[in-house]
């Protein structure tokens, strides 16, 4: 018994160190952003008075830089796009690369996951200059085609339909213009996890499906995408908890427009620019709440029911 108590302590002692650094950088901010958001805080230093929900009364009714429940529409979208366009993409390219061995296999894995090699700003200035307005290839291609850039239209000349865009300063476009590279991006790191995923299918499973007449489309439905339901989740929770925490691509690409601001963004210009540094921890402790909150709720939905 002496010497299982022992065992008990040192282990402890072995996991002391991670577990302090663990309560130090991820638990007790979470609580100091909590207790912050109630706050009017006019420094970090001491100044402050306490206000209860007021932070939060304000981010969901006036709010700046945009209004918080825009912000939130556009964490939703992406969210939702993520959903129905990223993982659907991941899930395509994996199931056509691990079904079966196929030539250049490893190298079309390492050419889609390039992306997520390469840094966020790296990304943010190649789609700048893709999105430039005048040497920008997309302008380029539609003024190859007979589009017209309004900027050279005389004063009171009537715009036509077909035209150029400043894609990232136009409330039209700019946020699908950000949302395309953020959603590009990730495609070869949830193919990845996949692609693991479909590897790890026992082969007797497709030759006794195979057997029994099946096609390749009936066997990854039937075998193969029961098999990963743990992995689809893991990738639903990290594409849906990604995108509310979305901000170096659209700070990258245009963080000053106000159509295209999400909750991180917006933090950034209450803690920094504004010196609201109570209205910045509520996005903070919101944020917190809201990533929990979805990661709960799928996990609910891919829960195994009971027949």
């Amino acid at each position: 018994m002496k010497k299982l108590y022992s065992n008990k302590l040192l282990t402890f002692l072995f996991l002391l160190p991670a577990l302090i650094l663990f309560v130090g950088i991820l638990v007790a901010p979470i609580f100091v952003s909590g207790y912050y958001s109630l706050y009017d805080m006019k420094d970090i230093v001491g100044n402050r008075t306490f206000v209860g929900f007021e932070n939060y009364k304000t981010l969901w009714t006036t709010g700046m830089y945009g209004g918080f429940l825009n912000s939130m529409k556009n964490v939703s979208l992406l969210a939702i796009f993520s959903v129905v366009i990223q993982l659907p993409l991941a899930l395509f390219l994996a199931l056509m690369l691990g079904a079966g061995k196929r030539k250049g296999e490893r190298a079309f894995l390492s050419i889609y996951f390039i992306p997520v090699l390469i840094s966020t700003v790296v990304i943010g200035q190649l789609w700048l200059k893709i999105y430039n307005p005048d040497y920008g290839i997309l302008n380029v291609f539609l003024k190859a085609l007979g589009a017209v850039d309004p900027r050279t239209l005389a004063k009171g000349d009537p715009i036509p339909s077909f035209k150029t865009h400043i894609w990232l300063g136009e409330d039209a476009t700019a946020l699908w213009a950000v949302f395309i590279p953020t959603l590009w991006q990730y495609v070869g790191y949830h193919m990845l996890l996949l692609y693991a995923g479909i590897k790890s299918v026992p082969t007797e499973y497709r030759e006794a499906a195979m057997i029994d007449g099946a096609s390749e489309g009936q066997v990854n439905r039937y075998i193969v995408l029961p098999y990963i339901k743990p992995i689809l989740k893991i990738s639903t929770i990290f594409a849906v908890t990604g995108s509310f925490k979305s901000f170096d691509m659209i700070f990258v690409l245009n963080y000053d427009l106000d159509s295209i601001q999400v909750p991180s963004t917006q933090m950034i210009k209450y803690l920094f620019l504004g010196g609201k540094y109570g209205l910045g921890s509520a996005i903070a402790f919101l944020l917190i709440l809201l990533c929990f909150a979805a990661a709960l709720l799928i996990s609910f939905m891919f829960r195994e029911r009971k027949a």
